[in-house]
This record gives structure tokens, C-alpha cells and sequence, in this order.
């Protein structure tokens, strides 16, 4: 018995002896210790800076192309209402046809109003998120009311312009009207073809935020 126990110690003590022998002239313990406090590297800050930076300037192009295109369906949408209204003004002390003598071009104009105070409301809406985060609406609700109407306003929209394009021919020629309802249904048109630019926009973004 006495030689089996001394014949399973020299067997641990040489299973030990070449768990240890790790490098030569080097210790052990300082080769574990050494394992034990070798440091991480750490990342550098300027690859996330750069990361962040690049993720949070696509949502702020992102909004700032649709502001430029709320700005211009504002735009259109106030010289459609005005070149409606300019030659009735004009015309005041000589009786002439008005915008208000045919059913068509009263649609029209009120259309333009409405794509004006709704994509007011937009440009407001847009610069006070720019400015202060929700400050207004929740970025999920403002998806969906954004998709909701601007698909209303499309169709409102063409179907107005449509309207007024016949009403074109029933207009006296060489009149002031004539030439403002021309106007005002080529302003029309312009409106509904940047407006389905953001209603795809809208669509898109709602899609993103909901499957994606």
C-alpha cells in the first residue's frame, strides 16, 4: 500500500509540474497573475462619435427634405387660393365673372385653404420636433395622422384640379378670370404632385417604424 500511495504522488506531483511549466524563466504564479491583470482594449470614443453621428444626421436630412416639401406644397397651395381671388378684387367697380359664379372653382379654392392650413400646421409641427423633441405630438401618432391626411389632401387635390380644368372653357376669354382660374389649376396640379411626393414619404415612414 505504502508504494502505491508514493507511486500516485510522483504521478501528481509530475501532472503538476507540467501544468505549470508555461514559459521558460518565467514563474508560474507571475505568468497567472499577469493572465489575471492584462487589460481589455478598450474602444475608442471617436468610432462612436462618428457612429452616432453619422445614425442621428440621416433622420435630421430626412426632415429637413420634408419640410422643404411642406414648404413648397405651402407655397402652391396659397398662389392657387390667391390667383382665384385677385381678379374678383381687381374687378370691383366693373361688374365681371367670379370664382364665386361657378361651383368648380369654389371647390377649388377651398381645397387650396385647406392644403394651406394643413401644411402650416405641418411646418410648424416639423420645426417645433426639430427644435424640442415631441413637443406636440408622439412620434407614432404623428406617423399616422401625417399618413392618414396626406392622402386625404391627395385626393383632395386632384379631384379639385380636375374639377377646374373644364370650367376653364366655359370661362369668357380675355377675361382676368380666365387667366387666374388657368393659373390656379396649374398651381393645383404642382400641389397634388409634391404632395404625393410626402404622402410616399409618410407611407414609407410609417412602414418603417411599424415592420421594421
Amino acid at each position: 500500500m505504502e508504494q502505491v500511495d508514493e507511486a500516485v504522488k510522483d504521478e501528481r506531483e509530475h501532472v503538476l509540474a507540467i501544468g505549470f511549466r508555461i514559459m521558460p524563466g518565467v514563474s508560474p504564479l507571475a505568468s497567472i497573475s499577469q493572465s489575471q491583470h492584462q487589460p481589455f482594449p478598450t474602444p475608442s470614443p471617436f468610432s462612436f462619435s462618428v457612429a452616432s453621428t453619422r445614425w442621428s444626421s440621416r433622420p435630421l436630412i430626412h426632415r429637413h427634405s420634408n419640410l422643404f416639401l411642406r414648404f413648397l406644397v405651402l407655397l402652391f397651395s396659397f398662389i392657387s387660393a390667391l390667383t382665384l381671388v385677385t381678379p374678383s378684387t381687381n374687378n370691383r367697380h366693373h361688374p365681371s365673372p367670379s370664382f364665386t359664379d361657378y361651383p368648380e372653382l369654389i371647390y377649388c379654392f377651398i381645397v387650396a385653404i385647406i392644403a394651406l392650413v394643413y401644411t402650416a400646421f405641418q411646418l410648424f409641427k416639423g420645426i417645433s420636433d426639430i427644435a424640442h423633441r415631441g413637443i406636440l405630438i408622439s412620434d407614432l401618432t404623428s406617423d399616422y395622422l401625417s399618413f392618414v391626411l396626406d392622402q386625404l389632401l391627395v385626393y383632395l387635390l386632384v379631384s379639385s384640379a380636375s374639377a377646374a380644368v373644364p370650367t376653364i372653357g366655359q370661362v369668357e376669354r380675355g377675361t382676368a378670370l380666365r387667366k387666374g382660374t388657368i393659373a390656379s389649376t396649374s398651381m393645383a396640379f404642382a400641389t397634388f404632385l409634391v404632395m404625393t411626393i410626402c404622402a410616399i414619404l409618410s407611407g414609407y415612414k410609417l412602414c418603417k417604424r411599424i415592420g421594421w
